[in-house]
C-alpha cells in the first residue's frame, strides 16, 4: 500500500485543488443537454466528493475516522459558505452538504473495502 499512498499523495492535492476551482467558480444553470435532470447537481457532489473522500484515504490510510470526517464536513461547509458569500450565482445548500457528506463516506468504505480485497 505504501506505492499506493506516495502515488495518491501526489494526485490528491491537485484533485483538490481542482475540485476548489469547480465549487467556487461562477455557477451558469444549463439544462439544454438530454441527461440533465433535476438534482443533477446534488448527483455530482455525491460523486466528487466520493472520489475526495477515496484520495484523501489512499493518500493518508493510517488516518482516523474521526479526523477524516471532521476535515471532509469543514471542506464542504466551507465551499459552500463561500460559495454564498461570493455571489457568483452560486448558493448554500444543505443539501449540498449532505450529499458532500454521503459521498466521503462512500469514498471512505469504498477505499476501505478496496483495501480489504488486495491485501
Amino acid at each position: 500500500m505504501d506505492k499506493i499512498s506516495k502515488l495518491f499523495r501526489k494526485i490528491l492535492p491537485i484533485y483538490w485543488a481542482f475540485l476548489t476551482y469547480m465549487l467556487l467558480r461562477p455557477g451558469v444553470e444549463n439544462m439544454e443537454f438530454p441527461f440533465m435532470f433535476e438534482g443533477i447537481d446534488k448527483v455530482l457532489h455525491l460523486g466528487i466528493f466520493a472520489m475526495l473522500g477515496f484520495c484523501f484515504m489512499a493518500a493518508v490510510p493510517k488516518i482516523k475516522f474521526i479526523y477524516f470526517i471532521q476535515i471532509m464536513i469543514c471542506y464542504g461547509l466551507l465551499t459552500e459558505i463561500l460559495q454564498d458569500e461570493m455571489h457568483w450565482g452560486r448558493s448554500l445548500e444543505g443539501l449540498d452538504l449532505v450529499a458532500d457528506t454521503i459521498g466521503v463516506l462512500i469514498g471512505y468504505f469504498v477505499y476501505r473495502k478496496v483495501k480489504e480485497l488486495n491485501f
